[in-house]
Formats: structure tokens, C-alpha cells, sequence
């Protein structure tokens, strides 16, 4: 089996179902074998009904390449990493030969070529563990998808918003904008990403410990750590809603599980020591925004009550 694709879905079953056709329009002149495994983190909300009664009623109608799609309840709410480990470990032991496995957001809708090209990277550079597509609102405006790895310094930097401690600090951002040419990055967002499964043999599968957020950084950190680089590939593009099923841009206040998986990154990766550095510098850049937001009279850009709720995961 050359690709198995894995998209998540929780309470978004419309826009799953159009993530699938998107990505089976891609896959049509594929080829090589592949399939589409579709997972239902516990949604409880007849998610998974719809999803299985839809597919199924796309088989019958004689749709061919809706024969490829397989949907699953997973049983449990573990988060991004976990749905898609469900994913990944049912399409191992289904698939002997199996390549990649291509991660896909259930709000993300790729080119035709867009799966294409990224399995075309990785055939033709087996030292790279990961490929990822830029990403473009469903207005067209681009996504900032590409990354430099938290960091002491980056997390100084992207809480003071200040012009001149972010040209001081500019080797340190964490968000690298949008690369104008394909380039290696030390992680991308997982909306539209491509993995070897020889990279996730030698490293593991996705920490289950983080809910939301940062799964994907730790994951091509461990990658970068063994020697699998990451490849952000303009050609791929793929239209994507954005926090369909978190709320992320509604989102008053931080929620605790994104400090959770915070601190959890870098206890993991650099220890207690470094995670509170990073926090403590975090802190003071957040006071500084603050104060310079009330000095100018402008509305404060960080969420309510966030340094509070950041002092208390420090301790937690």
C-alpha cells in the first residue's frame, strides 16, 4: 500500500464529508494503492451515522473511488494525536507495505496535485521524514503553516509584539511567515501533512500526553532529533477553514489544555528548568504588550487573563 490518508472528524460531518471528496478528486489518477481512513473521535453527536450513511449511499451510487474509504469510531475523545494514531495504527497492521500516511484536517480541502507533489518529495528524498502543503484560506489568503521550534528566546519575542526586540530577536521567531519558495522548516502545522512511516518506525507515533496543540512540534522535533528533516512544499496547496472543531478563533480566553500541552512540549524536550525560563520571559513580554496596549490606548491582543492563567499551569 502506497498512502493511507487520515482525516479526524469531530462534529464538523459536512465539512469531513468535502474533505473526503477533495481528497479523492486528488487521488483519482493515482497509481499507486491507497485509501482514505476515516475516524470519528467520539464526537457523539451522530458524526459517525452521517459519515457512514453518506459513504455507504456514495457506494451504492456506483462512485468507484468512495470504495476506498473506510470509517471508523475511535470510542474515545484523546485529542488530534490520538484520533489520528487510531488512524495510523489500523492502517499499519491492515498494510504490511504501507509508505506514508498523509494527515489531513476534516476542514481542509487539498489541490488536485496537492497530495501528489508531496508524495513525489518524499520518493524522490528518502532522508526527509515529513512534507506539508502551504495553506490558503477559503478566501485565498495565505496561512502562516511554517515554523522555527519553541524556544527561550521565540517565546520572548512573539509576547512583546514590539518592532524592535523582534528585529533583534528575528532568527528567534517562532512563525517564519510564508516561505516565498519550498524550503526545509523545522515543523508545519498538521492540516495537510505527509509522513514516512520508516521515519515514524525509527520515532514513534504522535505523544498522546497533548490534546491540542503542539502534538505536530514535538513530533518533528523527535523527527529533526533523528535525523528526518521537514519540507514545506509551495506547490502543494490546499484550502482550509482553520479551528472548525476547536473554536481557536473564538476562542475569549486560553483554554487549559493548550497551556497543558504548553508546558508539556517543553518539560518534555528541555526540562523544568527551561520551561519555566521560557515562561517567566513569556510573562514579562505578555506584561510589557499589556502595558503598551493601555498606554496606547488600543485593545490588549492577548487573550483575557492570560497571564494569570499562564502563572498558575507554572506551577501547576
Amino acid at each position: 500500500m502506497k498512502l493511507a490518508v487520515s482525516i479526524l472528524n469531530y462534529r464538523t460531518p459536512e465539512l469531513t464529508l468535502k474533505a473526503i471528496q477533495s481528497t479523492l478528486d486528488a487521488l483519482a489518477d493515482m497509481q499507486s494503492p491507497w485509501t482514505v481512513i476515516v475516524v470519528d473521535n467520539d464526537s457523539q453527536d451522530g458524526s459517525d451515522e452521517k459519515i457512514k450513511t453518506a459513504t455507504s449511499e456514495k457506494q451504492q451510487e456506483n462512485a468507484p473511488l468512495w470504495d476506498h474509504v473506510e470509517v471508523f469510531q475511535s470510542g474515545r475523545n484523546g485529542g488530534f494525536g490520538a484520533g489520528n494514531n487510531f488512524a495510523i495504527k489500523y492502517a499499519r497492521e491492515q498494510y504490511k507495505d504501507l509508505e506514508y500516511v498523509y494527515i489531513l484536517n476534516s476542514d481542509a480541502f487539498p489541490d488536485k496535485d496537492a497530495i501528489r507533489l508531496l508524495v513525489e518529495f518524499l520518493d524522490d528524498n528518502p532522508k526527509y521524514g515529513f512534507a506539508g502543503s502551504y495553506i490558503y484560506g477559503t478566501d485565498g489568503t495565505p496561512h502562516s503553516t511554517a515554523f522555527r521550534f519553541p524556544s527561550i528566546l521565540g517565546e520572548f519575542e512573539g509576547a512583546m509584539r514590539f518592532g524592535p526586540v523582534s528585529k533583534l530577536l528575528d532568527k528567534y521567531k517562532i512563525p517564519l511567515g510564508i516561505p516565498e519558495t519550498s524550503c526545509d522548516v523545522d515543523w508545519l502545522a498538521g492540516a495537510s501533512m505527509l509522513m514516512r512511516i520508516k521515519t515514524l518506525e525509527d520515532i514513534g507515533v504522535f505523544d498522546e500526553t497533548f490534546f491540542l496543540y503542539f502534538e505536530e512540534t514535538d513530533l518533528s522535533l523527535r523527527s529533526a532529533r533523528s535525523g528526518w528533516p521537514t519540507r514545506y512544499i509551495l506547490e502543494s496547496k490546499v484550502a482550509h477553514v482553520g479551528s472548525a472543531s476547536t473554536g481557536m478563533k473564538q476562542w475569549d480566553r486560553m483554554p487549559g489544555y493548550w497551556l497543558d500541552s504548553r508546558r508539556h512540549y517543553f518539560k518534555k524536550n528541555h526540562g523544568t528548568l527551561y520551561f519555566l525560563t521560557a515562561t517567566l520571559l513569556r510573562l514579562s513580554g505578555c506584561a510589557f504588550c499589556a502595558l503598551r496596549s493601555w498606554v496606547e490606548r488600543k485593545p490588549n491582543p492577548d487573550p483575557k487573563r492570560l497571564i494569570r492563567d499562564m502563572l498558575s499551569h507554572m506551577f501547576k
